[in-house]
C-alpha cells in the first residue's frame, strides 16, 4: 500500500531553485515541508559545474557550483525540512496529490502547496535535426560535462562545439585543459548565446576560435565522428555557399534549454508559448491556485543567483491567508522581446520582471506599456540575446485598472558585439 502523508509544501527538484523554495516556506512558517530529489544528492546540474563563476549577486563572492550548492545544503540541515533523495515523483494531480517513489515504496503526499522546481534539459540532435549519419562521438555539452567532471572520461580527442550557450563555451575551457583540441565553437546565429563573460575567460583567453552566422551542414563518418562540414548561413539560416571541412572525433551540442515541463502538462498546469515554462505571476504562483513554479522550468535564467532569487519568493505567498486573487495585469512579449517571466502581475510591489532580448541592440529602451501609452521605460547601453535584462517591479508606477501590458524592446539593431 502506498505511505500516505498529509504536508504543508512538498518541493519536486532540489537543485538550487528547490533548495532555496523548500527554505524560503520553512523560513516563512510552514512546517511539514518535503524536497524530492530524483537523484542521491542534492544541488542538481551545480554538482558538475566545479568551474567559478556562481554566488556574485547573491553572496558577493565567485564561488564553483558545489559549492553554492553547499551554502544551502548546510542551511537546509538547520532546518526541520525533510530530504528524500533518489526519489521519483511520478504524477501530480490538480487536487495537488503528489505520488512519488523510492526505495522504501511508493508515496502520496497530500499537499497545501506544490512547488515545482524541476529545472531544464538541453535540446538534442533530434530536435534540431541535424544533417548527416548517426555514429559515436555526438554529446550535447551538459552530457559532456557529467561525464568529464564526475566520471572523470574524456568524450573524446579533438571537437568542434555547435552552439555558444554558456555550457558549450565552458566546455570549450574545460576540454582545452584536459588536452582535448577544440577546434571552433559555431554558432547559427549572428550573435553569442552565452554570456559574454564567457566568450572572454573560455574561447579568447584560449584562442579558441568562435565562427558566428555558421552551422553544421553534415555530420561525416560511421561508427565514430571523422568530422564535420560547417558553413555560413544567412538571417533565415539558409547555407549561402562557403563550406568548410573539421576533421574531429566530438561534436557537442550547446544549442539550447528548455524548461522540464512534462509534470506540470500532466498537472494541466497552463504553459507559456515563449518561454515554454508556466504562466506565473511576481511570487511565482501558476494560473492555478496551490501550484507554483521557480527556477528554470519557468523560462531559462542566465545566471544561478536569478534562479535563487525566484524560489525564495515563494514561502511568503504560501503563507498569505488573501487566497488566490486574481493578476491585475497580463504582460505580453511584444517587439524585441524573446521571452519574460513573470507574465502576470498580481500587485507588482516588489519582485523583477527577467526579459530575453530577441536580438542583439545599443541604445535600447525597454518599455511597459498599457492602453496604448508607455507608463515605465529602461535605458539600456548594450542587450544581447544571451543576457536577460532584470526590471526591479518596486520602481514601477502601475496604473490604474487592469489588463493587457505589453512589453517592447526597441534600439539600434548592433549585430557584432563581440
Amino acid at each position: 500500500m502506498p505511505r500516505s502523508v498529509d504536508a504543508e509544501v512538498v518541493v519536486i527538484g532540489g537543485g538550487p531553485a528547490g533548495m532555496a523554495a523548500a527554505l524560503s516556506a520553512w523560513e516563512w512558517g510552514a512546517r511539514k515541508v518535503f524536497l524530492l530529489e530524483r537523484n542521491p544528492h542534492l544541488g542538481g546540474i551545480l554538482n558538475q559545474c566545479i568551474h567559478p563563476g556562481f554566488g556574485l549577486r547573491l553572496f558577493g563572492e565567485e564561488l564553483t557550483g558545489p559549492e553554492y550548492a553547499e551554502r544551502y545544503i548546510e542551511a537546509l540541515e538547520k532546518t526541520g525540512v525533510e530530504v528524500l533523495t533518489d526519489t521519483t515523483v511520478l504524477e501530480v494531480d490538480k487536487d495537488r496529490h503528489v505520488v512519488a517513489v523510492n526505495r522504501k515504496g511508493v508515496w502520496v503526499f497530500r499537499a497545501q502547496a506544490v512547488v515545482f522546481a524541476v529545472g531544464c534539459r538541453e535540446r538534442t540532435r533530434g530536435m534540431i535535426r541535424l544533417p548527416g549519419t548517426r555514429p559515436a562521438g555526438i554529446f550535447t555539452a551538459g552530457c559532456a560535462q557529467y561525464l568529464v567532471n564526475i566520471e572523470g572520461y574524456l568524450p573524446g580527442k579533438r571537437a568542434v562545439i555547435l552552439g555558444s550557450g554558456d555550457i558549450g563555451l565552458i566546455m570549450a575551457r574545460r576540454l582545452t585543459l584536459e588536452g582535448v583540441k577544440v577546434e571552433a565553437v559555431v554558432e547559427i546565429r549572428s550573435v553569442l548565446s552565452g554570456l559574454l563573460r564567457n566568450y572572454v575567460q573560455c574561447l579568447l583567453d584560449f584562442r579558441i576560435p568562435l565562427f558566428l552566422s555558421h552551422t553544421v551542414l553534415e555530420v561525416l563518418g560511421e561508427e565514430r565522428v571523422e568530422g564535420v562540414v560547417v558553413g555560413r548561413v544567412d538571417e533565415e539560416g539558409n547555407p549561402v555557399g562557403e563550406e568548410r571541412l573539421f576533421p574531429c572525433d566530438t561534436l557537442l551540442l550547446s544549442v539550447g534549454l528548455v524548461p522540464e515541463s512534462e509534470l506540470l502538462k500532466k498537472s494541466r498546469i497552463p504553459l507559456c508559448p515563449s518561454s515554454g515554462g508556466p504562466f506565473v505571476d511576481e511570487d511565482f504562483a501558476c494560473d492555478i491556485p496551490g501550484f507554483f513554479a521557480c527556477g528554470n522550468v519557468v523560462g531559462v535564467f542566465d545566471l544561478v543567483d536569478y534562479v535563487t532569487e525566484s524560489a525564495l519568493r515563494i514561502g511568503r505567498r504560501i503563507r498569505e491567508t488573501e487566497g488566490h486573487t486574481p493578476p491585475r495585469f497580463i504582460l505580453s512579449p511584444r517587439e524585441g522581446v524573446a521571452a519574460l517571466f513573470p507574465q502576470r502581475i498580481r500587485k507588482g510591489e516588489d519582485g523583477f520582471l527577467y526579459v530575453r532580448p530577441k536580438e542583439g541592440l545599443r541604445k535600447a529602451r525597454l518599455s511597459l506599456i498599457h492602453d496604448g501609452k508607455e507608463f515605465h521605460s529602461l535605458t539600456l547601453p548594450l542587450c544581447r540575446p544571451g543576457e536577460m535584462v532584470r526590471l526591479d517591479l518596486a520602481q514601477v508606477s502601475w496604473p490604474e485598472g487592469k489588463g493587457e501590458v505589453q512589453v517592447v524592446l526597441r534600439g539600434e539593431r548592433h549585430i557584432d558585439i563581440l
